[in-house]
Order: structure tokens, then sequence, then C-alpha cells
């Protein structure tokens, strides 16, 4: 009896082995018993990453956010000292004032140089009138001379001052150049004390930039990851202190093979599942297919061999959705992704649409 109820239970044990491989067989050829024109992979979420550095070197002095807080655009995070900037705009501040003092007194030198011209013309115009009123004088000597009416002397004095007029003459043309050149001089002294004035300006608006940019914000709303710096520490150009994750910028990464991401459309219709939360779906579309595959053989040569390849693909999720759950974004995770492939199928009801209330 006992030897019949020995072969009995070996049969059962047999015939249970035989029913749990013919299943397993079952799922296993028949897959996740999804339709053939929806693909599937394992993925996590993953979001841009954005390094919140300062853009010169200096010492970090305060920071104002912590490791997993949530961020405003233009939320100011973090202070680097600027004391050494503040001295320096002060001392272009200075340069700034003594450069338009200089522009000042060129300017003034211009009014000064014109009113010597002025001056030099009206001492031309006299002279142009003695030499008029001396040539007279020759021209009336030199036909009285010949009839003994005026001396030899009286002619020759008329004739010598006559040139000594033209003298003079020639003298206040030339005091008129010397004063033209003196303006243009001046003139050239009012550009270049200009020039100076610009170039402390803009040596001001380069401080005054870099006092700035010693305040850093966030560029979007987001997360802050990590904390790399700490106050006091002293930073290269281009120094990382904070690390944040963009939340408004989140997706799936996963793979595909060669002939399903072939078949996968930019702008395609996803669906991820998180391994935290089956419960809900989240809706995504495809934004990125790699054009290159990934864990590519050195040579392909064979049909099976580049069946093996895989794609990478990017399954976006919609920013507005975002918005609507930012507190509980968190990047890493693990999940599904489902993308479909014939736009024209209904998705089936476990992969329709489910989100927190």
């Amino acid at each position: 009896m006992n030897i019949l109820i020995k072969k009995w239970t070996v049969v059962a044990l047999i015939l249970g082995l035989a029913v749990g491989a013919a299943l397993f067989l079952w799922q296993y050829f028949q897959g996740d018993g999804l339709d053939e024109r929806i693909a599937s992979s394992n993925g996590r979420i993953e979001a841009v990453e954005i390094d919140i550095a300062t853009p010169r070197a200096g010492r970090v002095e305060k920071i104002f956010a912590d490791e997993g807080d949530y961020v405003e655009t233009g939320q100011v995070l973090a202070k680097m000292d600027t004391a050494v900037l503040e001295a320096q705009q002060r001392e272009a501040l200075a340069r700034l004032r003594q450069a338009e003092n200089a522009v000042l007194i060129a300017n003034s030198q211009v009014v000064q140089r014109q009113s010597e011209k002025k001056a030099a013309l009206a001492v031309v115009a006299q002279r142009e009138a003695e030499v008029e009123v001396t040539r007279i004088r020759l021209e009336r000597s030199r036909s009285l001379v010949a009839s003994k009416a005026v001396s030899q002397q009286q002619f020759d004095n008329d004739r010598a001052a006559f040139l000594s007029a033209e003298a003079m003459l020639r003298a206040a043309e030339a005091e008129v150049a010397k004063t033209e050149a003196a303006i243009a001089t001046a003139k050239s002294q009012v550009i270049g004390a200009q020039a100076d004035v610009e170039a402390a300006r803009a040596m001001l608006e380069r401080i005054q930039a870099d006092i700035e940019d010693s305040v850093l914000k966030a560029p979007r709303e987001g997360r802050v990851q990590y904390r790399v710096a700490q106050p006091g520490e002293v930073l290269a150009s281009g120094g990382t202190v904070l690390n944040m994750i963009d939340l408004t910028d989140v997706y799936m990464t996963f793979f595909l093979p060669t002939k399903t991401a072939g078949r996968v459309a930019l702008g395609a219709e996803a669906r991820l599942v998180l391994d935290a939360a089956p419960q809900y779906v989240i809706p995504a579309a495809i934004s990125f297919v790699a054009d290159v595959a990934q864990f590519t053989p050195k040579t392909v040569e064979t049909t099976e061999e580049r069946l093996k390849l895989m794609f990478r693909v990017k399954a976006q999720i919609d920013p507005a959705l975002l918005r609507q759950y930012m507190s509980q974004i968190k990047t890493g995770l693990p999940g599904m992704a489902y993308v479909r492939l014939d736009p024209e199928m209904a998705w089936p009801p476990e992969l329709q649409v489910r989100m927190p209330e």
C-alpha cells in the first residue's frame, strides 16, 4: 500500500513539473501578451541636469538652497564674494570721472584755440588794411618822384613802409595757420578723452556684469540635486556650486532592437509604468531615436548579428503634465516603456492613461 502511494506521489510530482514547464514555455513564447503593434522595454526615468557654476574664479559667500529644494526660474541659489569686484568698480568709477574731466578740459582748449584764431584773423584784417594804405601811398610817391614833387627819400620811406606792412601781413597769416593747427590738436585731444570715457564706461559695465554674474540664479524651475561646494570654498572659473535637475524636461530612456526601433516614429505615443507605482500609466511621446546602435559588434555581417543591435530611445513626458505633479517627480526610477507602433490602433485597457488624483 505504501509502495502504491509513493508511486502516485512521484507521478503527481512529475505531472506538476511538466505542467509548470509547459506554462513557463507558453509564457516565454507568448511574451507579455501585448499586441505586436506595441513595443515594450525596460527603462529608467531621467531629467536634464544643470550645473549652477560660477563664471569667474572666486570664493563662495553664501548658498541659499539645499539638496532636495524646489526652485523657481530666476531664484537666487548662491552668491560669490564680490569684495574685489566692488573695489575694482570704485577704481573704474574714479577713472571715468577723470576721463570725463579730461573731456571738459579738452573742449575748453578747443574753445580757447578758436578764440585765438578769431583774434589772429582780426590781426590779418588789420595787416591787410595797412598793406593797402602803404600800397596807395607808395603808388602816389612813385608818380610824384618823377616830377620832383616829392623827394627820393620820401619815396624810399613809403616803399619800406609797404614792404614792412606786407611782412607783417604774412606773419599774421602764419599765426592764423598756427591757431588752426592748435584747434585740430585740441579736437584730437577731445576725441582721445572721449575714447577714454567710453573705455572707462565699458570697464564699469564689465565689472557690473561680473558682480551680477556673482549672484547665481536658477535658469529653470527644478529641484536641487547636489550641493557640490560649501560657503568659503574658492572655486576656479566654471566651478560648480550646485547641481539641479530640470523638472520640466523629464523622460524615460530605454532600448529597442533593430527590427522594432526601425518602426518607431518621432512623436509616436508611448506609455510609461513605473515599478514604484504600477497602478498609474503615464502618457509620453517619442522624442529621440538614436541613429547609431548601442552594443554594436565591430563587424556586422549576418542578419542574426544585425538583429542583436539595440537603439536608444527617449519617451518625453509633456511639460504641462509635469508641472501638475512637480512634487512627485523622482529621477532614477525604473519601469516599463510601451510604444504604439501603429497610430491607428487603440491602447489596450491596461495601458489607458491613469494618473493620481
